[in-house]
């Protein structure tokens, strides 16, 4: 899924998505084991697709929070003391 796709979707939809993914990732985990996968690279394209829908559902949590907190500030490094 692209992430615009994602971000369009609901976070109940999100959350199905998820779980849809790990239920086949889980079922072509079990197909490496057997030995009978016909695709082994979709397992890369799974691990990926449930991270990216986790990656933006952080983003996404972490804007409502930012907007309830008061603003995107950030913070300043803090630097480290000179010892001599």
């Amino acid at each position: 899924m692209k992430p615009q796709e994602i971000r369009e979707l609901t976070d109940k939809e999100r959350e199905e998505r998820i779980a849809d993914l790990g239920q086949e990732y889980f079922n072509l985990k079990f197909q490496v084991a057997t030995g009978k996968i016909e695709d082994p690279s979709r397992l890369k394209f799974l691990r990926r697709d449930v991270a990216r829908i986790k990656t933006i559902q952080q983003e996404l949590q972490n804007q409502s929070q930012g907007a309830d907190a008061g603003g995107d500030e950030k913070q300043e490094p803090q630097e480290a003391s000179d010892k001599k």
